[in-house]
């Protein structure tokens, strides 16, 4: 089949979760004999050469569109009662390419990542007039992360977030009636959605997976000392920020007066200042973009997901569990992930629990290393992007590819 896939982000490098995902569903297709192309709006100053370099590394032909004028498309939809998210990524010369796109070529579906992305199938007039498959992956459900980020914010945020969500949900509604596939990335996702919906939910839940080949299993007993606790992620999303800055207020003071000797690095692009500033705090360590994030894993005995705001899967929980790491999360860090206590992944709902399981597992570290076998077994059985993404291969109808 030949797929047109409306990406909202370039998937390339594929250093962030929405991007991994993409990049990987691509990647697969073109494996299982798809053909692929892509379209997406221009991000980053360097978008058209990664571009080139995604298209080499896969084999899909790559089209990224400039973004002029996007404070003034966010200002008008501001006063217009349009969505920014919608806004943000939308782009009338995109537009124009996609259905010119249609119109002078034969496709056999469509997939749009992010709800975002379907302002381009609700606006396009050539596709009225293709038999082409739509299919939305919504990943997460965005209206509700709106809703959570509206319920820890102050005014002015706390306004336009709650905006964003009452926008949103009904927007999301719409394209579950307008496309014939949607996907998330949980089954929880799938059941909160099915919550807003007026008509019987068609969506189904098509996880993420982790290319085992980029992380490696250390002997746990021969970690550095003193003992590191992890967290990675880009530092400036929220839910990456009030994450960290919730441990380290919460959870740290307990720690280190248990463990004088501990450390907690904090690894990844685009800190804010917020961030930035827990390095005040003793054996904090904020180290901003890193070329390569295998080795903090390397060092780390334990990672912690302490989420209070998330939506999906987090990625980061299952490369530390693939890199043999014991995992201390909230229930809302560890969601749609099938990997429990004696798989290597702990839940705990306040800061007293992390603290005591994160001590539990410092002073048996016998028990902590046999977790660590068990977690990478547990992601090695569960988590191949193969098996994640077979779903995928046969909505797309296998047996015509």
């Amino acid at each position: 089949m030949h797929l047109l896939v409306l990406a909202h982000r370039l998937p390339y490098p594929p250093n962030k979760g929405e991007k991994i995902r993409t990049y990987h569903q691509i990647e697969y297709l073109i494996q299982m004999g798809h053909q692929v192309t892509l379209l997406a709006p221009a991000e980053a100053s360097d978008d058209r050469i990664q571009a080139d370099r995604l298209q080499q590394k896969v084999g899909c032909q790559v089209t990224v569109f400039a973004q002029p004028w996007r404070k003034l498309k966010m200002l008008v939809a501001l006063l217009t009662k349009k969505s920014l998210s919608v806004a943000n990524f939308y782009n009338n010369g995109l537009q124009k390419l996609f259905d010119q796109m249609l119109g002078e070529q034969t496709y056999d579906a469509v997939l749009c990542t992010a709800s975002s992305m379907a302002e381009y199938i609700l606006q396009s007039q050539a596709i009225k007039n293709s038999n082409v498959e739509l299919m939305m992956d919504f990943m997460d459900l965005d209206s509700d992360k709106w809703r959570q980020y509206s319920e820890h914010a102050t005014w002015p945020m706390q306004y336009l977030y709650k905006r964003e969500w009452q926008l949103l949900a009904p927007y999301e509604n719409r394209i579950h009636n307008t496309f014939d596939h949607c996907l998330f990335v949980s089954e929880q996702e799938v059941a909160l959605f099915a919550k807003q919906l007026d008509t019987p939910c068609k969506a189904v839940a098509i996880g993420n997976g982790i290319d085992l080949s980029m992380f490696s299993v250390c002997n746990y007993h021969q970690k550095p000392q003193p003992p590191e606790l992890l967290f990675t992620g880009v530092m400036d999303y929220q839910p990456n920020v009030d994450a960290v800055i919730w441990f380290v207020n919460h959870v740290w003071p307990t720690l280190k007066h248990n463990h004088p000797e501990i450390k907690f690095i904090i690894a990844g692009m685009n800190p804010t200042p917020a961030v930035t500033a827990l390095a005040k705090n003793k054996d904090v360590e904020v180290t901003g973009f890193v070329e390569n994030i295998v080795p903090y894993y390397d060092n780390a005995r334990i990672f912690v997901a302490p989420f209070r705001l998330a939506r999906g899967v987090q990625n980061k929980v299952l490369q530390a569990l693939a890199c043999g790491i014991p995992v201390v999360a909230t229930p809302m860090g560890a969601e749609g992930i099938e990997c429990e206590a004696a798989d290597g992944l702990i839940t705990a709902n306040t800061a007293s629990q992390f603290a005591k399981e994160i001590d539990r597992l410092i002073e048996q570290p016998d028990k902590a290393a046999e977790l660590a076998i068990a977690a990478r077994a547990c992601i090695e059985h569960k988590y191949s992007w193969q098996t994640q993404l077979a779903q995928l291969h046969q909505m797309l109808g296998a047996e015509r590819a």
